[in-house]
Protein backbone atom coordinates (compact mmCIF):
# COMPACT_ATOMS: atom_id res chain seq x y z
CA UNK A 1 0.00 0.00 0.00
CA UNK A 2 1.77 3.40 -0.82
CA UNK A 3 0.64 5.39 2.34
CA UNK A 4 1.44 9.77 2.94
CA UNK A 5 1.99 10.66 6.11
CA UNK A 6 1.51 14.64 6.67
CA UNK A 7 3.31 16.44 9.30
CA UNK A 8 2.26 19.50 10.82
CA UNK A 9 3.85 21.74 13.37
CA UNK A 10 3.36 20.61 16.86
CA UNK A 11 5.05 19.43 19.25
CA UNK A 12 3.95 15.55 18.47
CA UNK A 13 6.00 15.99 15.07
CA UNK A 14 8.95 14.35 16.27
CA UNK A 15 7.09 10.65 16.48
CA UNK A 16 6.41 11.25 12.84
CA UNK A 17 9.63 9.00 12.09
CA UNK A 18 8.26 6.45 14.27
CA UNK A 19 5.31 6.06 12.44
CA UNK A 20 7.33 6.15 8.93
CA UNK A 21 9.69 3.51 9.88
CA UNK A 22 6.43 1.44 11.79
CA UNK A 23 4.79 1.77 8.33
CA UNK A 24 7.56 0.65 6.52
CA UNK A 25 8.03 -1.98 8.60
CA UNK A 26 4.55 -3.86 8.08
CA UNK A 27 5.88 -3.36 3.93
CA UNK A 28 3.99 -0.28 2.90
CA UNK A 29 5.17 2.70 0.72
CA UNK A 30 5.42 5.92 2.42
CA UNK A 31 6.21 9.63 1.32
CA UNK A 32 6.07 12.06 3.59
CA UNK A 33 4.57 16.00 3.33
CA UNK A 34 5.63 18.64 6.21
CA UNK A 35 4.47 22.06 6.30
CA UNK A 36 7.06 24.55 7.40
CA UNK A 37 6.28 24.36 10.74
CA UNK A 38 6.75 20.85 11.14
CA UNK A 39 10.39 21.12 10.01
CA UNK A 40 10.93 23.12 13.19
CA UNK A 41 10.23 19.85 14.90
CA UNK A 42 11.87 17.08 12.63
CA UNK A 43 14.43 17.68 9.81
CA UNK A 44 13.97 16.59 5.92
CA UNK A 45 16.73 14.51 6.08
CA UNK A 46 15.19 12.24 8.73
CA UNK A 47 11.76 12.05 7.17
CA UNK A 48 13.27 11.05 3.64
CA UNK A 49 15.68 8.83 5.47
CA UNK A 50 12.86 6.84 7.24
CA UNK A 51 10.62 6.99 4.41
CA UNK A 52 13.25 5.96 1.59
CA UNK A 53 11.67 8.87 -0.46
CA UNK A 54 11.64 12.73 -1.04
CA UNK A 55 10.03 15.13 1.03
CA UNK A 56 7.63 17.21 -0.29
CA UNK A 57 6.90 20.45 1.76
CA UNK A 58 7.66 23.41 -0.83
CA UNK A 59 4.65 23.82 -3.51
CA UNK A 60 7.38 26.08 -6.07
CA UNK A 61 10.82 24.10 -5.04
CA UNK A 62 12.82 23.55 -8.03
CA UNK A 63 13.34 19.90 -6.86
CA UNK A 64 10.00 18.80 -7.02
CA UNK A 65 9.64 15.72 -9.86
CA UNK A 66 6.57 17.24 -11.82
CA UNK A 67 4.96 21.17 -11.52
CA UNK A 68 1.69 19.38 -9.97
CA UNK A 69 3.43 17.13 -7.18
CA UNK A 70 0.54 17.35 -4.84
CA UNK A 71 -1.45 15.94 -7.71
CA UNK A 72 1.18 13.68 -8.67
CA UNK A 73 0.79 12.42 -4.89
CA UNK A 74 -2.06 11.97 -4.68
CA UNK A 75 -2.46 9.71 -7.76
CA UNK A 76 0.32 7.79 -6.34
CA UNK A 77 -1.24 7.14 -2.36
CA UNK A 78 -3.70 5.13 -1.30
CA UNK A 79 -4.33 7.07 1.69
CA UNK A 80 -3.24 9.78 3.38
CA UNK A 81 -2.56 10.24 7.40
CA UNK A 82 -1.72 13.54 9.33
CA UNK A 83 -0.04 13.19 12.06
CA UNK A 84 0.15 15.18 14.27
CA UNK A 85 -2.63 17.34 12.96
CA UNK A 86 -2.88 20.95 14.37
CA UNK A 87 -5.59 22.97 14.53
CA UNK A 88 -4.54 24.93 12.45
CA UNK A 89 -4.32 22.16 10.01
CA UNK A 90 -7.90 21.08 11.02
CA UNK A 91 -9.05 24.76 10.44
CA UNK A 92 -7.72 25.14 6.90
CA UNK A 93 -9.00 22.00 5.64
CA UNK A 94 -12.32 22.58 7.32
CA UNK A 95 -12.83 25.91 5.23
CA UNK A 96 -10.83 24.90 2.35
CA UNK A 97 -7.83 26.83 2.55
CA UNK A 98 -4.72 25.15 0.43
CA UNK A 99 -1.46 27.98 1.24
CA UNK A 100 1.05 25.29 1.37
CA UNK A 101 2.22 21.70 0.08
CA UNK A 102 0.39 19.85 2.69
CA UNK A 103 -2.89 21.65 2.15
CA UNK A 104 -2.79 22.21 -1.04
CA UNK A 105 -2.61 17.64 -1.21
CA UNK A 106 -5.44 17.45 1.38
CA UNK A 107 -7.89 19.46 -0.57
CA UNK A 108 -6.85 17.26 -4.06
CA UNK A 109 -7.01 14.18 -1.97
CA UNK A 110 -11.08 14.27 -1.66
CA UNK A 111 -11.99 10.60 -3.17
CA UNK A 112 -9.97 8.38 -1.02
CA UNK A 113 -9.42 7.34 2.85
CA UNK A 114 -7.97 10.66 4.71
CA UNK A 115 -7.28 9.73 8.79
CA UNK A 116 -6.23 13.03 10.89
CA UNK A 117 -4.79 12.16 14.66
CA UNK A 118 -5.02 15.43 15.88
CA UNK A 119 -2.35 16.64 18.73
CA UNK A 120 -2.88 19.82 20.76
CA UNK A 121 -2.78 21.33 23.94
CA UNK A 122 -6.00 19.99 25.85
CA UNK A 123 -7.20 23.47 25.46
CA UNK A 124 -6.91 23.85 22.02
CA UNK A 125 -8.82 20.27 21.58
CA UNK A 126 -11.62 21.80 23.76
CA UNK A 127 -12.18 24.64 21.79
CA UNK A 128 -15.86 25.09 20.38
CA UNK A 129 -14.19 26.05 17.22
CA UNK A 130 -11.74 22.73 16.49
CA UNK A 131 -14.82 20.96 17.57
CA UNK A 132 -16.85 22.31 14.86
CA UNK A 133 -14.10 21.92 12.76
CA UNK A 134 -13.20 17.85 13.83
CA UNK A 135 -17.38 17.34 12.90
CA UNK A 136 -17.47 18.98 9.51
CA UNK A 137 -14.49 17.40 8.36
CA UNK A 138 -16.08 13.74 9.71
CA UNK A 139 -19.55 14.60 8.28
CA UNK A 140 -17.62 14.74 5.00
CA UNK A 141 -15.73 11.53 5.63
CA UNK A 142 -12.56 12.04 6.92
CA UNK A 143 -11.50 9.84 9.50
CA UNK A 144 -10.70 11.62 12.61
CA UNK A 145 -8.05 9.54 15.23
CA UNK A 146 -9.10 10.69 18.50
CA UNK A 147 -5.76 11.50 20.66
CA UNK A 148 -4.95 9.69 24.21
CA UNK A 149 -4.15 11.46 27.35
CA UNK A 150 -0.47 10.37 28.06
Amino acid sequence: MHIIVGVTGGIAAYKAPLLVRLLRSQGHEVACVATRHALEFVTPLSLETVSGNPLYSDLFAPANNRSTEHIALKDWADILVVAPATANCIGKLASGIADDALSTLLLAFSHKPLFLAPAMNTDMWEHPAVQQNLATLSSRGIHIIPPEEA
